[in-house]
């Protein structure tokens, strides 16, 4: 079981960056609900938890204590930047070095996340930010845009956009860690009398339940 260990930043009292009518702790949240969606929906044995699912302040202690607690193996830290500049950045602790395992994993996210959202690549940076530091695993903080430039708020306002933000991310995970898809069931959907009736993984248990019926209609579909 691959545990991976998702922090929204800021939240509660704490709003992080804001600009252009919208607030970094929406943004971060969303981003990281959609990335625990995709991850748990389409991926085998991954288990996740987040550091806030709903706007709660949570301390900084609070977040990495948590993961640490867990045993995660991978945090990933959500942000959105402000200052004027423009892109997606993304760090890891200033100790760690460029071939380390942390820095692989960061470099797989950051090249699906700029090919994902079309983000100008600000660079691979290190940084000295707690949730680096104090976590016991191996830990990715993204800046993803700039809330007070109106060409990346524009794109942070787009609920479609920000799924696109999760996406990249999460092909990143699956990069990095080998993670491996489920794999889709065939079903096969059984319609008597043009009203459906019933959806079996195995065939032939369709006249097990249904008994002798006069019109039946098999649809095989993918689910």
């Amino acid at each position: 079981m691959t545990k991976i260990f998702l922090d929204p930043g800021h939240g509660g009292n704490d709003t992080g960056a804001v600009g252009n009518g919208l607030l970094e702790k929406d943004i971060t949240l969303f981003i990281a609900l959609e990335m625990s969606r995709l991850l748990q929906n389409e991926y085998e044995g991954v288990s996740v938890q987040l550091s806030r699912t709903n706007d709660e302040t949570v301390s900084l202690d609070e977040r990495t204590d948590r993961a640490n607690r867990w045993g995660a193996d991978l945090y990933v830290a959500i942000h959105v930047n402000a200052g004027g500049g423009t892109g997606y950045e993304d760090y890891i602790y200033n100790r760690l070095d460029d071939d380390s395992p942390t820095a692989r994993i960061r470099n797989a996210i950051h090249e699906e996340v700029v090919n994902a959202t079309g983000f100008r690549d600000r660079g691979k940076k290190k940084a000295n930010f707690h949730v680096l530091r104090e976590t016991t695993m191996p830990a990715v903080l993204t800046e993803n845009g700039f809330i007070d430039r109106e060409e990346d708020a524009r794109r942070l306002n787009d609920t479609r956009f920000l799924r696109m933000v999760a996406r990249g991310h999460v092909n990143g995970l699956e990069r990095a860690l080998g993670l491996q898809k489920k794999r889709k069931t065939a079903l096969t959907r059984v319609i008597v009398d043009g009203t459906q009736v019933g959806a079996f993984a195995e065939r032939k248990n369709v006249l097990r339940h249904l008994g002798k019926a006069e019109r039946i209609v098999l649809e095989q579909v993918e689910e």
